[in-house]
């Protein structure tokens, strides 16, 4: 009779084992589902994946500057931006070696903008204008340009009598040769000098002139290619 309830006693125990490991698994493959319910779900390009946003352009400036300018006066730079935004700033900015250093801010009005700059010495300069908080590599290029800056400086001319000549630089004078007379730059410098919105670039060399107040001694040929006369104030970058 005990063998018997013993027997009883352990069918019993091995019917609770098995509806237990039942229920695991039926409990483990619920979870596994909702794992994979819950992961397709959010796949990019499912139901309810979010539309992808459009690109917006950076906006681009274009500018027209002041090409040729006296020292101590100001050059301008006036454009638009595009898309037109009336709350962006516009840097200018002048290339110092190899950095661009910025010299106005302006704010655009409608797109607009006007921006200066003063520059303190002669020579040529690279100038843009940015859009603040754009790369310089979206800049546009219709938004750069190249100024020169000059002095004032009385002139005169020679020539006649010296055609054929030797100069005090070594070269033979002719009706053609393009320079100019300098008392003490170097033979050859190159010289960019400004008439009445007529411009020449001509290397030194002569000697001269030696009459008081005036710089330069323009050969005949850069007498007639600015249409200078016998004497007279003009621009140079030197």
């Amino acid at each position: 009779m005990s063998l018997h309830i013993a027997e009883r006693c352990r069918g019993v125990r091995r019917a609770a084992s098995a509806a237990a490991a039942v229920a695991i698994g039926v409990a483990g493959g619920g979870v596994a589902l909702a794992a994979t319910t819950s992961t397709t779900s959010g796949a990019p390009g499912g139901a309810h994946a979010p539309p992808p946003s459009p690109r917006v352009k950076p906006p681009k400036a274009r500018a027209r500057f002041t090409r040729d300018q006296l020292v101590g006066r100001r050059v301008r730079a006036r454009g638009t931006i595009s898309p037109a935004d009336p709350n962006r700033t516009v840097l200018m900015q002048v290339r110092v070696g190899r950095r661009w250093r910025t010299v106005d801010r302006a704010r655009t009005r409608h797109g607009r903008f006007r921006a200066s700059w003063r520059p303190r010495r002669v020579g040529r300069f690279r100038v843009r204008v940015v859009v603040r908080g754009v790369a310089a590599h979206a800049a546009s290029r219709r938004a750069r340009s190249t100024v020169r800056v000059y002095r004032l400086s009385l002139a005169s001319w020679y020539g006649p009598g010296l055609i054929g000549g030797r100069t005090a630089c070594g070269r033979t004078l002719t009706a053609g040769t393009l320079g100019v007379a300098h008392r003490w730059l170097p033979c050859g410098t190159k010289v960019t000098l400004r008439y009445r919105g007529r411009r020449v670039r001509v290397p030194v060399i002569d000697r001269g002139p030696y009459a008081a107040g005036r710089t330069w001694d323009l050969t005949p040929a850069t007498k007639a290619r600015l249409r200078f006369p016998s004497t007279g104030a003009l621009w140079s970058t030197r």
